[in-house]
């Protein structure tokens, strides 16, 4: 039995110790946010957070994450509640597919608990190795950057309506 916590519980599974992580968390605990893209680590779109960190949950083996804790787009914020990434990509309207957005959020989430006051340049370094098929990127950049430094930042809604005219 290979025991983690996931979003915030303790959860076993006994998946073949080399099963992608991704795999365990789709199948056996049926959260279906993060997705299959690649499956080489290469696109970003199974993005998950194994201690803080972001992981490509695609080529990470179940095993690997005993005794760590794992987090999904689902356990990112309070139940009830958007993590403030993901009001930022509602109000800015970011997604055109969405297939990629957690990903892309999980990837922004662990650059911001890492540099809170990240700059464009960081934030374009960082996400470099996510990849959005639509093209969405001033987008997704105009999220993060509007989380980043929430204090000095204007609200939301006001960014929302600069980006709609």
């Amino acid at each position: 039995m290979i025991e983690f916590t996931l979003n915030g519980a303790k959860v076993r599974t006994d998946d073949p110790p080399d099963t992608p992580l991704l795999w365990a968390v789709r199948d056996t605990f049926k959260l279906k946010g993060s997705k299959y893209g690649c499956g080489a680590g290469l696109c970003g779109a199974c993005t998950m957070h194994v201690d803080g960190e972001a992981v490509r949950s695609c080529v990470l083996p179940v095993d690997s994450v005993a005794g760590k804790a794992v987090t999904t787009i689902e356990g990112l914020a309070e139940p009830g509640a958007l993590h403030p990434l993901q009001e930022a990509w509602v109000a800015l309207s970011v997604p055109q597919c969405g297939y990629c957005q957690p990903g892309q959020i999980m990837s922004a989430a662990a650059l911001l608990a890492q540099n809170p006051n990240a700059n464009e340049a960081e934030v374009e370094s960082a996400m470099a190795g996510n990849i959005c098929r639509c093209g969405c990127y001033p987008r997704i950049k105009e999220a993060i950057l509007s989380v980043a430094g929430r204090a000095s930042a204007p609200p939301l809604e006001e960014l929302a309506s600069e980006v709609a005219s």
